[in-house]
């Protein structure tokens, strides 16, 4: 099957870095759009950043300027890179994949999500 492995979460003070990673895994034909979204305590899911394919990035209003997204094609790998931390963007992160399944050919389309990591910004 597919599986989306994050990494990269931790506790960082306010105004620090850190950087996320996001690897598919499994039975993948291609993947188009690759994104990280974010859930905050008591507040839905919002999309932080999403990048095509072909490598174009779009950003939440509140991130531009602060956190580039970025992916490896070859790797399967969506990356987020977050600097100026802010304590509100504290929130579990997940990475999201939308992908063709299937190995020789495509046997159709899956919305995949990662588990999740945990980004704290607090000092």
């Amino acid at each position: 099957q597919v599986q989306l492995v994050e990494s990269g979460g931790g506790l960082v003070q306010p105004g620090g870095s850190l950087s996320l990673s996001c690897a598919a895994s499994g039975r993948i034909f291609r993947i188009n759009n690759m994104a990280w979204y974010r859930q905050a305590p008591g507040k839905e899911r919002e999309l932080v950043a999403s990048i095509s394919t072909g490598g174009t990035p779009t950003y939440a209003d509140s991130v531009k300027g602060r956190f580039t997204i970025s992916r490896d094609n070859a790797k399967n790998t969506v990356y987020l890179q977050m600097n100026s931390l802010k304590p509100e963007d504290t929130a579990v992160y997940y990475c999201n994949a939308n992908l063709i399944r299937g190995t020789t050919w495509p046997v159709g389309v899956l919305d995949a999500w990662g588990q999740g990591t945990l980004v704290t910004v607090s000092s």
